[in-house]
């Protein structure tokens, strides 16, 4: 359902951050659409469906990715997995927690790369 319908048309309405990787098998390029939370240094990403996904160890492969945000694209490299204590603790106080419910315990952190 997400692939098909809601990536689409979050990519296409362009207010989501959206994650630009390369698939660690097929080359293809993906864009997939996230909660992208600025942190220092970074970005840190909430792992919805865990550190399994495609996406995510396309990133971890490629070590790194591209971001779009609000029409800029940035370099993001380093990609590590953290847990919650880490996230919690880096992610700024406004940003709110994923609901216990769902049982979020997997972040992932990227470094930005400083373009000269």
């Amino acid at each position: 359902m997400n692939k098909r319908v809601f990536n689409p048309r979050a990519i296409a309405g362009g207010a989501w951050p959206v994650l630009i990787h390369v698939g660690r098998m097929s080359g293809a390029t993906y864009r997939t659409p996230l909660d992208a939370h600025p942190v220092d240094g970074g970005y840190l990403f909430v792992l919805v469906y865990g550190s399994r996904s495609d996406w995510v160890q396309n990133v971890l492969a490629a070590d790194g990715a591209r971001l779009r945000v609000g029409g800029k694209e940035m370099e993001l490299a380093a990609p590590r997995l953290v847990g919650e204590d880490e996230a919690f603790r880096i992610l700024p106080d406004e940003v709110a927690r994923p609901p216990r419910l769902l049982r979020i315990t997997e972040f992932l952190r990227m470094d930005l790369v400083r373009m000269p």
